[in-house]
């Protein structure tokens, strides 16, 4: 378990390309795609070259304290690229399970509730646009975290539980599908599963947020790894008594490690997409093809140069 954990550095690599079939005339976007710094990560290095060159660039942090950055393309084209590439250090601690286990369910939620910062306590335990809290979910949150068990072991109870209960399949689901139609189908893919946890913990009174970002992954034994077959991924995000947040991953069945990099978090994913925007196009065609790449440096490594359209600090 502890392999994972310790000081790594990362180049990740994000492209989003769009291609028309006709002439795209104006195109504005917002995006989240500079990893944030955490307590388990720093930033060395962060540049987004956009193609064509953007007419406006600026950055902001947004009300979750994320990184945003807004693009505005006004020189006709039939692709826009856009590219942003981080490097960051990544150091996660191992997670104290036993020292939460002594809470139960219910006594963190009423310590958190007692000390945390109303506002975000609503943020992050009332329902938000993607995640409702209704009957069946409130039964299947009960199943692992039941108001008398031991915090640490509910938890990691509920993150393997998703695990185990659901199986991961693409297109299965889509932006639209409720966690009551995810509980029916028993498959989705890592943005289910991290509403589905954060909907679980939410429906205990505990806080969570949904987390996104990217998790290094390793090739097939004996393969290589292949460019631009990284994804983002996203998990789920649990206050604990004393103010530290707890990261967990249905999906691969892991507490975050320094695998795990950071981009984003908010209520839900609709807080955090990486890129959305609008089109002013006669097209009637269009593709859009993702590529990213999550690279381990040597600690030594240097960060990358200073592009055409280097992201300011904000």
């Amino acid at each position: 378990m502890t392999a994972q954990y310790g000081l790594r550095r990362y180049r990740v690599s994000h492209v989003t390309r769009y291609s028309y079939d006709d002439v795209l005339e104006a195109c504005y976007n917002r995006g989240l795609l500079r990893p944030r710094e955490t307590p388990t990560q720093r930033v060395l290095a962060t540049e987004l070259v956009a193609t064509p060159e953007s007419d406006l660039l600026t950055t902001h942090l947004d009300y979750f304290g994320n990184h945003s950055v807004y693009l505005e393309t006004r020189a006709p084209t039939s692709e826009l690229t856009v590219a942003a590439t981080s490097v960051v250090e990544v150091d996660w601690a191992v997670p104290d399970l036993a020292a939460l286990d002594a809470w139960t369910v219910a006594e963190a939620a009423d310590s958190i509730a007692a000390g945390a910062d109303p506002v975000e306590l609503a943020e992050f335990t009332l329902p938000s646009p993607l995640i409702a809290i209704g009957p069946k979910l409130r039964g299947y949150s009960a199943e692992a975290l039941g108001p008398d068990r031991p915090l640490g072991a509910a938890v990691a109870a509920l993150l393997h539980k998703i695990h185990s209960d659901f199986s991961y399949r693409q297109g299965a689901t889509s932006v639209k599908t409720t966690l009551a139609e995810l509980l029916e189908l028993r498959q989705g893919v890592c943005q289910d599963f991290a509403h589905l946890a954060v909907g679980c913990l939410r429906a205990a009174g505990l806080p969570a947020r949904y987390v996104s970002g990217y998790l290094e992954t390793a090739p097939p034994p004996g393969k290589e790894k292949l460019r631009g077959a990284d994804a983002t991924h996203a998990w789920a995000s649990v206050l604990t008594p004393g103010g530290d947040w707890l990261d967990l991953d249905p999906t691969n069945d892991n507490f975050a490690d320094s695998r795990y990099i950071v981009t984003a978090w908010g209520r839900d994913f609709s807080d955090v997409s990486p890129l959305r925007g609008v089109v002013f196009t006669e097209a009637g065609g269009s593709d859009l093809s993702v590529e990213v790449d999550v690279e381990p440096l040597a600690l030594d490594d240097q960060a990358p140069g200073s592009g055409p359209q280097l992201l300011p600090e904000v």
